[in-house]
Parts: structure tokens; sequence; C-alpha cells
């Protein structure tokens, strides 16, 4: 497949997110890291720009970041459609599929109806492949995993979990309003383990996409605990609609144990557009932390978003880990080193006082850039960027000193018109340390990625603003503040030399 740079210059197309080539895409699935290869698969209606038969679509990387994508992995079968799911290494071909090699093992949802009825039927397959993930297999005894009883039994995240007296392969699989977790010799034969969350975190909508990793807390060796990643679908009832909470606890090899209260409810993400997101699997990072990655939309109006010849992206890779605050231990995301590589000269301000009427970025323009700030607010109420800027449109990021809150205003952003609740102003209380306000943006064609406290809050949107809106406000409310740092790296394009 060859591509050249003016496929992906179309009107709000992301630059340096990942984008499918063509038509709808959805959750990120399959992702695997084996002989120097990220993997990324996702659904993929290749037919049309709405949710339609999903496909898995594929792309492969060496740094996270530029992407040379593939032909479609996994197409519907006499099975079913292929819905969400990961995929492992089975370095030991405990599968009996690779005559004693390592091999690619994709663990995922077949959708269909009962024979007969039009109810909604959905089991776990696999499929395989010996050649680097380049052509899959289906198992011919597929399906594997089978539960006649509930209709949301989706999106398997498997994992390898070994202890100096055991080994086995674990499941964790999305059933109803919470989640199974199955144990398994060699990824085939699977038996029922434990059950978890029927009355404990967020219950908005149905539970789907979840994940179960093992992460370091900062600062202390040694000290590590289990988070459970769990998406949440669509409710009309909720202004928020599709997001992702998290649990902190333990995990035994076969059950979960939730270290908080059983309604104490943790979000991954304070924005409107990061959803079914999970980790890489078989990464291993020297400090610990696991590589993730979502979908960048929200049910409420995935279908609808004004695009043409493509749908959807997905957020930056991010680093994943732990961080113990005042209010226990917590999540932390960091966007991936690699982005690093693709920023251009910077421009920079210092020490630099500043207050109403005085815009510090006055005749600064940008489209796609990251934006990181020190700023001490001194005695101002409010402080913040006006971002992707004209007469008519613009993004505000802001913090609040009165409420304490970080929010993100996409109310005037662009195109908002294709759905009632997608204009909106959003946000989360968050306190600043020493009073200093120290943000990362990253500011794409149609999106927003916004990292503070060091990535313990983050607000990832969807912006759809016109193509020359391209100016920035630095905006001070109510007293004067103090630009101890900020950098503004323009970003080069993932495309620049794009031959895949």
């Amino acid at each position: 497949m060859t591509m050249t740079i003016t496929n992906y210059r179309e009107k709000y197309r992301a630059q340096y997110h990942f984008t499918p080539p063509a038509k709808w895409m959805n959750d990120p699935n399959g992702m695997v890291y084996y002989d120097g290869e990220y993997h990324l698969f996702y659904q993929h209606h290749p037919d049309g720009t709405t949710w339609g038969p999903m496909h898995w679509g594929h792309a492969i990387s060496t740094d996270l970041i530029h992407w040379e994508h593939r032909p479609i992995a996994l197409k519907p079968d006499g099975n079913g459609a292929i819905f969400s799911g990961s995929a492992v290494v089975d370095w030991e071909d405990t599968s009996g599929l690779f005559d004693g090699k390592p091999g690619l093992i994709a663990i995922f949802t077949h959708a269909d109806v009962y024979p007969g009825s039009n109810r909604t039927r959905q089991r776990q397959s696999l499929a395989y492949s010996s050649d680097r993930g380049r052509t899959w297999t289906m198992y011919a005894g597929n399906p594997v995993l089978v539960n006649e009883d509930i209709a949301d039994f989706r999106d398997p995240k498997v994992f390898w979990h070994e202890t100096a007296t055991e080994k086995y392969w674990v499941m964790i699989l999305a059933a109803g309003d919470r989640v199974h977790i199955y144990t398994s010799p060699n990824l085939i034969e699977w038996s029922f383990a434990s059950e978890f969350g029927a009355s404990e975190g967020s219950h908005d909508g149905v539970w789907e996409c979840p994940d179960l990793i093992q992460l370091p807390v900062e600062g202390k060796s040694g000290a590590a605990k289990w988070v459970m990643i769990v998406s949440i679908g669509d409710n009309a009832e909720f202004q928020e609609g599709s997001r992702t909470q998290y649990f902190v606890g333990q995990f035994d090899g076969h059950a979960f144990t939730n270290e908080a209260s059983p309604d104490t409810v943790l979000w991954l993400d304070h924005g409107r557009d990061n959803y079914a997101g999970v980790t890489w699997s078989d990464v291993s990072k020297a400090d610990g932390s696991k590589l993730f990655i979502g979908w960048m939309s929200n049910w409420k109006y995935a279908n609808l978003t004004p695009t043409v010849e493509w749908r959807s992206a997905m957020t930056l890779p991010r680093a994943l880990y732990l961080r113990e605050g005042a209010s226990g231990i917590r999540l932390v995301q960091e966007p991936v080193s690699e982005v690093r590589q693709l920023r251009l000269p910077d421009r920079q301000w210092q020490e630099t006082v500043i207050g109403p009427n005085h815009n510090l970025l006055s005749g600064v323009e940008g489209d796609c850039y990251e934006l990181s700030c020190d700023i001490d607010l001194g005695e101002a109420a409010e402080v913040g960027f006006k971002l992707r800027k004209s007469e008519k449109e613009e993004t505000v990021v802001g913090y609040d000193a009165r409420s304490r809150s970080l929010f993100v205003d996409r109310s005037r952003s662009g195109k908002i018109d294709f759905h009632s609740e997608f204009p909106c102003k959003h946000g989360i209380q968050a306190a600043l340390p020493g009073g200093r306000l120290k943000l990362r943006l990253f500011i794409d064609q149609s999106s927003i990625e916004v990292f503070a406290n060091d990535g313990e809050v983050v607000i990832t949107d969807q912006i759809f603003p016109d193509a020359t809106s391209t100016g920035m406000e630095l905006y001070v409310i109510g007293g004067e503040a103090k630009v101890v740092a900020l950098a503004l790296y323009p970003m080069k394009s993932i495309y620049s030399l794009a031959t895949v």
C-alpha cells in the first residue's frame, strides 16, 4: 500500500496522532510488542465512516509514533463479527500451535445472534500468527469460551501470570456490569476463577474493555499495586457519555481486591474523549510502567463527528504508573518520551510577570504543537490559554483559583453543531502544589490533551476548529501572575516522509 503526503492533509486530519487511512475506527485492540515492533489493531468498518460490521484493522510501529498501515488482520466469518480483544506472545507454545516456537495469538470476541432469534450472542475466540503478525489463521476450535446467560460478554484481555509455584494465562472479561476472571494453561481451555464489580465503582453504563496490570508506586522501591481499568458505556442520562474508570488493589492470581471503598469512583481521564483504552502486552519497561492508548472519541457522538474520509483518532500513547498523594495511590499518565522526536525548534519565555490585557503569546500562531508551562498564579483569580483562536473560535484551557479547578471549554472550539452535548465546559478540582500551574498541552488538528501536575490530572478532548484558527493567548483574570517558564514546540507531521 502506497500513501502520499496529500492523503493525510484532509480537513481535521490529525498530524501526530494515529488515525486509520480511511473509514471508521473505534477501540484499540490486540496491542502487543514482538520482535522490535509495536502492533496496534483496532475496531474497523472498512465500508463506511460509521460503526458497522467489525473487523480488526492493523498497524505496526517501531517507535509508537510513526505507523505502517497493514492489511485488515481479522474479518467476520461464520462465527460472527470481530469485536474487541487482546493479543499475546505465546513464548512457550502453550497452545501447541507453533511447533514449539513462539508465536502471536489474538483473543477476541466473536459477535452474532443466536440462530432463529434476534438475541445478541458474544463468544470468545482465537486467531494465531506464525509470521510476526503479517497473516492470521482462525483457530479451528472457535469459540473457546461461551456463556449463554450473559448478552454483553466481551472484550477479553489476556496476560501471563507466573509465580514461584505456578504459571498460567489469565483473562479478564467484561460481563454485563462487572468483570469475570478466567485462567488457562494453554489459551484454549478456560476455567472460571472469580467475579468483580457487581457493587463497586461506577455503573452508569455497561462495562467494557477491561484491563488488569501491575504497576510500581513512584518513589517507593519494590512497592507495587494492581490496577483494573474498566470503560463505561454511554448513558443518555449523563452528560459525560462513555468514559473510563480504574480501581487500585491486589490480585492473587485468581481474584482482584479493591483497596478503596466500594462507592469510590476514580476516573482515568476527566475529558470527554478517552475511551476503551488498554495496555500493550509483552512490553518490558525498565521503570515497570505500562504503555496505554485510548480511542479518542465518545459514543455520545462518535458517529457524528465532522470528518469525511475517515473517522476517529487514538490518544497519544502514554506511560502509566502510580503515585501516592493526599488522596491515596492514584494513576499517573505521561506521553511516551518518543513523542519528543517530533518537536521542532521551540520558543521560550521565562521569569515574566503577566497581568490582564497582557498577552505574552500575541502574534504567535500554530495548529499542531506542544505547549508546556510553569506559572506562579500569584494574586490571579484565573489563568489559562486560548488556543486554536480566531475572532469566532477558541478552545480554552484554564485554572480557576477560586474553585481550584482545571477546565477545558470547547463551547466555541469550531464545528460544534453535530451534537447538542459536544459544546461544553468541564473540569476537575486540582490542587496546585506551591501555587504553581504546571501543564503539558498537546494540540493537533482535531484534539487537545492536557497533562497537569506531572500527569496526575489528564483531560482529553476532540475539537474541530477551522484551519485559519491558529492564534494563541495567555490570559489572566483578577491580578498578576508570573510565567516561570513557558515553551512552545511546533510538531512535525508524522506524514512528512509518508511512504508506507
